[in-house]
């Protein structure tokens, strides 16, 4: 069963995420402070809900712990969703760089933040997206039934926003997609991509692929939007 930790400091904010997940068929493990957070994500839960104010420490904190240990370990990254109060596109395009996949701003609708967490959860697992494909570009390589891309035959750690960006760049291959056009089609894909956002997922996605050693560069095109180009 799918577990779910919860960190939130705020006694009643926990218990209505843990009805509310309860309710929706998740498993809850659930903690109010850093101190209790930090034993639990050692559990390697499905994903994670996060405060960022806590009482000992910040999710900031957390967070680059635990990024720090998956790379050290070489373990499946944890999909985070932050739930916080803090609102402003600073806050999230920090916690987008940290390795957050989503980002929910208290008071939140428990709709959304469901449909947030299933869109989080398929990515993790390999199930989202309708369309069955496979697209090869250099050596990338989109597998859509198992949502990866892969630089020759190693898949590469992206968010679920990064991945829905290539995703959008690799089917439409063959010409330049405007902004517009990108952010919308991506958003079909995971509800997480804003005009202010773009920048940094692009420069991620950029450092990622290059990191990878793919030899498929993200080219801006000046005026126009962006399209995909093969090196060497």
């Amino acid at each position: 069963m799918t577990r779910i930790l919860i960190i939130e400091d705020d006694r009643d904010i926990n218990d209505i995420l843990n009805s509310l997940l309860t309710n929706a068929g998740y498993t809850t493990m659930r903690a109010f402070n850093g101190a209790e957070a930090r034993p639990l994500m050692q559990q390697d839960p499905d994903l994670i809900l996060m405060d960022l104010m806590l009482p000992d420490t910040t999710g900031e904190e957390l967070l680059t712990e635990l990024q720090d240990r998956n790379r050290n370990r070489n373990k499946k990254t944890i999909p985070v969703i932050a739930v916080s109060a803090r609102s402003t596109v600073e806050d999230k395009v920090d916690l987008l760089k940290l390795g957050c996949v989503d980002y929910v701003t208290k008071p939140f609708d428990n709709n959304e933040l469901l449909a947030r967490i299933e869109v989080a959860l398929k990515f993790k697992n390999g199930s989202a997206g309708k369309e069955q494909q496979t697209v090869t570009l250099g050596n990338l390589t989109m597998d859509d039934a198992a949502h990866t891309i892969s630089v020759d035959n190693t898949p590469a750690r992206l968010t679920p926003t990064e991945y829905a960006i290539i995703k959008v760049l690799l089917v439409n291959r063959d010409r330049v997609i405007s902004k517009t056009e990108l952010i919308e089609e991506a958003n079909k894909i995971t509800p997480d991509l804003v005009e202010e956002s773009l920048k940094v997922h692009m420069s991620n996605l950029r450092r990622k692929l290059k990191s990878a050693g793919s030899n498929v560069e993200i080219e801006a095109v000046w005026g126009i939007g962006f399209r995909l180009t093969v090196t060497g």
